[in-house]
């Protein structure tokens, strides 16, 4: 078997685990979540009987329910949100797109800015920049999230309002694909993706550096200076190509943080997207809600690990040589 397809098979199976976990766990929360979505209206057995049923709620066996809930979710219907009272694929449909581009956007930022900064710090290992660089790193990296995200309402809305704050774009404007849309929406984004990339940057920075120190010892390393090669030829080509395999890896972790943290930075800063809805799932017990949410986490994370092992096959010949 192909390394591609063991790859897969365990990603196949570390999904339906994970499907297993996403139905079993809201279950475990105490109340009824149809208390939550009829409220205080009061209901005769019928009528409670026949809310039961049209919110997807059976009074079958878990393991009924199990079979239901893989049914239907292998035929894309995610159920009724309990307190949205609309379809989850509806809810998710319109705030994902938000979580995306926040998400992708501090990703990018971070990963890029970080490996970049890695290579340096590593290159100039003992200097005045790597003794300054690496400590204040770890302690921005220490900061929770959504502490940065309240300071930078204070300083930059409150104190010095140069950005917006909520909503994720300007009241005024309709959504589409326009210049002025597009720049509001990102000019919305600036300060939540600023306290994704501060707390997260730390990880990437310290990660590259250390690999790249492991990799400055290496005889090839010096093999390429005895040929008199430029260091900047070797820092890039020699140096940087090798080490920025682990990085990859690094990725799924980081990818995982970001998701995770950013359910608490859209809370503060009240920034649409399925982050601010994993609170009011909880609190209301919704589980087809709490359901969806979770499950996008699972294949976020599953998709990012995907994406690093296809890299890994392009970037390292010796997996290709063994698929």
């Amino acid at each position: 078997m192909s390394v591609l397809a063991r790859k897969l098979a365990f990603y196949l199976l570390s999904l339906w685990f994970a499907v297993t976990l996403n139905f079993v766990i809201p279950r475990l929360m105490p109340g009824d979540p149809l208390d939550s979505a009829v409220g205080q209206v009061q209901l005769d057995p019928a009528q409670l009987a026949e809310t039961r049923a049209a919110l997807g709620l059976t009074n079958g066996s878990p393991l009924h329910q199990y079979l239901a809930y893989l049914w239907n979710l292998l035929h894309g219907n995610l159920g009724i949100s309990l307190s949205e009272r609309v379809p989850v694929s509806a809810v998710m449909g319109q705030e994902l797109p938000w979580s995306l581009l926040l998400l992708g956007t501090a990703l990018l930022i971070s990963f890029v800015l970080g490996t970049g900064l890695g290579v340096l710090v590593a290159w100039k290992r003992g200097s005045l920049l790597d003794s300054v660089f690496t400590p204040a790193l770890v302690f921005l990296h220490s900061i929770p999230g959504f502490w940065l995200g309240l300071l930078l309402i204070y300083l930059l809305v409150v104190k010095i309002p140069l950005f917006p704050v909520g909503l994720g774009r300007d009241p005024s404007l309709e959504p589409g694909w326009n210049l002025q849309f597009i720049g509001s929406a990102l000019w919305h984004a600036v300060l939540p993706a600023s306290a994704l990339v501060v707390t997260s940057l730390g990880g990437w920075v310290l990660h590259m550096r250390n690999t790249m120190l492991s990799v400055l010892g290496e005889d090839y390393i010096a093999l390429a200076e005895a040929k008199g090669l430029s260091r900047t030829r070797i820092m890039v080509r020699y140096a940087a190509r090798n080490a920025i395999l682990p990085q990859v890896t690094h990725f799924t972790l980081a990818f995982a943080g970001v998701v995770s943290g950013q359910v608490f930075v859209e809370t503060v800063f009240s920034y649409p997207g399925i982050g601010s809805y994993f609170q009011t799932a909880v609190n209301r017990v919704d589980y087809p809600l709490l359901q969806g949410l979770l499950l996008f986490a699972v294949l976020a994370v599953l998709s990012a690990n995907v994406v690093a092992d296809l890299l890994y096959l392009r970037l390292d010949p010796r997996l290709r040589q063994r698929s």
